[in-house]
């Protein structure tokens, strides 16, 4: 089954009505996949600021596949980025504050 998914809200009724479905505890799905039941809570409640990663940690232990429907034109642009690869993700480094001057 296909389901349209426009908001956090949304996406996080599905992963409750899907982990209810299981018959799975919050808890257990933190712990198998890897987050906290913190987390799972703040998902399922639809908390716009949560980490993909984390998420998509949740989504496979609930067997939820994640697609994105495009445009085909934007086949050829992806396929290009596949073959030439994309720079990963490296996070900036902190900036401590210098000590106050007197």
């Amino acid at each position: 089954m296909l389901i349209d998914i426009r908001s956090p809200d949304e996406l996080g009724l599905l992963i409750r009505a899907v982990r209810k479905h299981q018959k799975m505890r919050m808890d257990d799905v933190a712990g198998s996949a890897g987050v906290g039941p913190v987390f799972v809570r703040e998902v399922e409640r639809g908390k716009e600021t949560v980490q993909l990663g984390r998420v998509m940690k949740i989504l496979a232990e609930l067997g939820i596949a994640l697609r994105a429907d495009v445009p085909d034109e934007v086949e050829g642009s992806l396929a290009q980025l596949k073959l030439k690869g994309v720079k990963p993700y490296t996070p900036r480094k902190s900036v401590t504050s210098s000590p106050a001057r007197k």
